[in-house]
């Protein structure tokens, strides 16, 4: 795996601005709304491109090095290599993403492999109710487990009929389409399953802990 790097200070740079940002509030209406009456959350902006993000570092990572770990509490830890992945059953899903940084994007059409499949391999412990992933690039965030589990995830190895670009994640990333979409980490390899919550990499800097949309759970 080598990786893509942008000019030295970038990584440092994005990540005060945004960590400012979380100090002053930026965004925040203060006007929750209902994801069953407005498909757009509030403070969000339509978008028809999709917006790169990341830490100014895009892994190049092979498709023979690309693999997926579900470990922790777990009765049966699962280590998937790509092929492995692969010969899993292929689903499609059809949804909107919302990014933190205010860009929203309809209708996006997905391929890959339904989360529910990978943890009911996996068969989750009676007292694991969060869920910390980890990406090829070191990158951290985390979800309580009720919001992973639901049938509307997907790890996604496919965008709109196209192989999932590397600058999008690929060959594979999560997608969580009810919540802000850095709770989707890029370039996933490893879930693990935990009885108490873990803060991942924006969450110590300032972000909340769930990141619902129509919450305007931007900050904690």
């Amino acid at each position: 795996m080598s990786d893509e790097s942008a000019p030295p200070g970038t990584r440092e740079k994005l990540v005060r601005t945004k960590q400012r940002w979380a100090e002053e509030g930026r965004l925040l209406t203060g006007t929750p709304a209902d994801p069953a009456r407005d498909r757009l959350p509030p403070g969000q902006r339509l978008v028809q491109d999709w917006p790169v993000l990341d830490l100014g570092i895009q892994p190049a990572v092979e498709e023979a090095a690309a693999r997926l770990d579900v470990d922790g509490l777990v009765e049966s830890p699962v280590s998937l290599s790509w092929a492995e992945l692969l010969a899993l059953p292929q689903e499609e899903r059809r949804n909107d993403i919302h990014c933190v940084t205010q860009w929203s994007r309809y209708d996006n059409d997905w391929r890959g492999i339904a989360v529910q499949t990978v943890l009911a391999m996996a068969r989750p412990g009676p007292e694991a109710r969060f869920v910390t992933m980890e990406s090829h690039d070191g990158y951290t965030t985390n979800l309580p487990l009720a919001d992973l589990d639901r049938p509307e995830n997907l790890l996604a190895t496919h965008w709109n009929g196209w192989k999932l670009e590397r600058q999008h994640g690929g060959p594979m990333r999560l997608v969580v389409p009810h919540l802000y979409f850095w709770k989707s980490p890029k370039w996933l390899r490893r879930i693990t399953l935990l009885a108490e919550d873990r803060p991942g990499f924006w969450e110590v800097r300032g972000y909340h802990e769930r990141g619902d949309p129509w919450m305007e759970e931007r900050y904690s």
